[in-house]
């Protein structure tokens, strides 16, 4: 298996980016992914109920089509609250690019990130789009994952080779994300390729594992956007033989977590104004969804998470945040374990001694940058 701490598109996949105008800084905010050949699709969205238009036009889409070919995302306006109108507006988008790229409107996927309750300049896209297809290049995604950054300091990507059989097997992800994280999911945009032949019923098994173990672990400010996204196409390049079960799903399956954790670890990292960087465990509890809602009660509490940029030793902050979260511990089985708090990693433990499950969740500090940030965010 070779890692990378860059994108690097399995075959058959094409990306580019470019500025629009959406954002009124000049820069990149319009991407695009393509794969001529049909590709899978497994995507997961956010639980939030007030979904971006994209959102809803991506679930109908997936209702009634299994292969796409594209994926065409915004960033600078984030096509909410916008109503019919916004439905419209990520529909027209949907239908001009599959006409430049002579598809059915059905098999391009839509996505948007920025700001809520203004409509989507579709003029401005329907402009862009020639000068986006015609820039189609297997090296494009080093302008795509910059085109989809709002609040961002650094694109997140990553990508893995390995092989199954005689064939090699490639799955690169990149990522946008840095405030109103919270799981279920964060605020992101995570866009995943692969050439590996696999099962759709298997594809959507690997990606809702993967996420469940890295996107719905993190945590910023624990609040829910209205636009997350998260989109797995396969396109079968490689000629692996089919996965469906088994060892191999179990590697694809490995890898691809691999993949999604990185990113979200990248996310938390470069959260709005953090400091910080913070692995939060809480073991010895009852269950797994017990050990979770413990870890995440911590990571959202903001006493803690000021304490954290303080570097202040007020651990009695983690110990009402456990109690916060429900879960039936007695004061005396509780243990805390915290590393140097001088370093930009931290360490976390909450032992609970009421059992053998356990949780991870990633989380950052609460700094004034982050007030400013989204006090000036408009």
């Amino acid at each position: 298996m070779r890692k990378y701490k860059k994108a690097i598109l399995p075959t058959g996949f094409k990306a580019s980016g470019i500025s629009c105008g959406i954002k009124k800084s000049g820069k990149l905010d319009l991407a695009l992914f393509f794969s001529a050949t049909p590709a899978k699709c497994s995507s997961m969205f956010t639980a939030n109920k007030m979904p971006a238009a994209p959102v809803i036009l991506d679930k109908y889409y997936l209702k009634n089509n299994s292969r796409f070919n594209a994926i065409i995302a915004n960033s600078g306006n984030a096509n909410c609250f916008t109503g019919k109108p916004g439905l419209k507006d990520a529909k027209l988008t949907s239908q001009a690019l599959a006409k430049a790229l002579d598809l059915n409107s059905e098999s391009v996927l839509v996505a948007s990130t920025g700001i809520i309750g203004k409509r989507l300049p579709f003029s401005k896209i329907k402009c862009g789009i020639p000068k986006l297809v015609s820039g189609l290049s297997a090296h494009g995604i080093n302008q795509a994952k910059k085109a989809i950054m709002t609040t961002d300091t650094f694109a997140k990507e990553f990508s893995v080779k390995f092989k199954i059989g005689a064939k090699d097997i490639s799955i690169c992800g990149i990522a946008k994300g840095a405030g109103m994280i919270s799981p279920n999911m964060a605020t992101l945009l995570v866009f995943i390729f692969t050439d590996a032949s696999i099962t759709q019923a298997s594809l959507n098994k690997a990606l809702k594992i993967a996420v469940e173990n890295s996107f719905n672990c993190i945590t910023v400010d624990g609040c829910m956007s209205t636009n997350d996204s998260v989109m797995l196409l396969a396109n079968g390049s490689s000629g692996n033989i089919l996965i469906n079960s088994g060892r191999n799903f179990d590697l694809f399956s490995k890898t691809l977590n691999l993949v999604t954790l990185e990113l979200a670890k990248m996310i938390v990292r470069d959260a709005e104004g953090a400091s910080k960087f913070i692995q939060i465990k809480v073991s010895s509890a009852k269950n797994f969804i017990e050990a979770k809602n413990v870890a995440l009660a911590i990571a959202n509490s903001n006493l803690f998470k000021t304490a954290m940029y303080g570097e202040n030793p007020n651990f009695g902050r983690i110990f009402a945040a456990v109690g916060s979260s429900g879960a039936q511990v007695l004061e005396k089985d509780i243990k805390i374990k915290v590393s140097s708090l001088k370093k930009k990693d931290i360490f976390v433990e909450v032992v609970l001694n009421q059992g053998n499950a356990e949780a991870l969740i990633y989380t950052s500090d609460l700094t004034p940058e982050y007030v400013k940030i989204n006090a000036e965010y408009n």
